[in-house]
């Protein structure tokens, strides 16, 4: 083989060594997101299109542990009566201190209906609830749009999802790898955002998306 071929085929290898590697780590990592169960923040934001997200959210609301609640990338066609009935909350409750985003349709999206929504409401501690496979991919979206907010993560964990022993079950496998694929481009943005400096959001509290989620 020429030695251009041998450079070329070494460099493939580590490549796909790193890609594999950084799978496990990723995949491992999982299982050691846990919900604090004395958690507490100004703010709770939970992401929609998991089971158990929302009323998850909502306890957490109910039991005082943040001021308001943003629902964030809710589907266009759930009303609020809708999400009223899921989150289980008393209507009282609802009404004065949840929020609904209808802006994200996905998680960068997510990461920006949020960094409106704490800008508007000078929130500088969030807790954040999405499934435990989704919050790392979650975290470094809101972390590199709100690098000077704290995160707090509450992972919801999927009766489906079998994080111990995760080769073992095709399903789980897969759902891994494919969340993997997609955290790697929200980590080059991440990485890229802190090159390239932190975040200002002194234009934020004028956005349409800040005054819509003020009314």
């Amino acid at each position: 083989m020429p030695r251009g071929g041998r450079f070329l085929a070494a460099a493939v290898g580590v490549i796909l060594f790193a890609f594999l590697g950084g799978f496990i780590i990723f995949a491992s990592s999982i299982s050691r997101y846990t919900p604090d169960a004395g958690v507490g923040a100004e703010g709770i934001v939970v992401l929609t299109g998991g089971e158990h997200r929302l009323s998850e959210a909502a306890r957490l609301l109910a039991e005082g542990r943040g001021k308001r609640l943003l629902i964030s990338g809710a589907n266009r066609v759930a009303t609020a009566e809708d999400l009223h009935r899921k989150s289980g909350l008393d209507t009282q409750l609802f009404q004065c201190c949840v929020d609904i985003g209808y802006a994200a349709h996905d998680t960068v999206g997510n990461a920006d209906e949020t960094r409106a929504w704490a800008k508007a409401h000078g929130f500088s501690k969030l807790i954040i609830v999405t499934s435990s496979y989704h919050m790392p991919r979650t975290l470094t979206e809101l972390g590199r749009t709100m690098p000077r907010v704290t995160l707090i993560p509450y992972p919801v964990v999927s009766r489906n999802l079998r994080t111990e022993g995760w080769w073992m079950h095709f399903a789980t496998a897969r759902l891994l790898f494919s969340e993997y694929v997609k955290f790697l481009p929200s980590a080059a943005r991440y990485g890229i955002a802190r090159v390239l400096g932190g975040w200002d959001g002194s234009a934020l509290a004028n956005s349409p998306e800040a005054r819509a989620l003020r009314s």
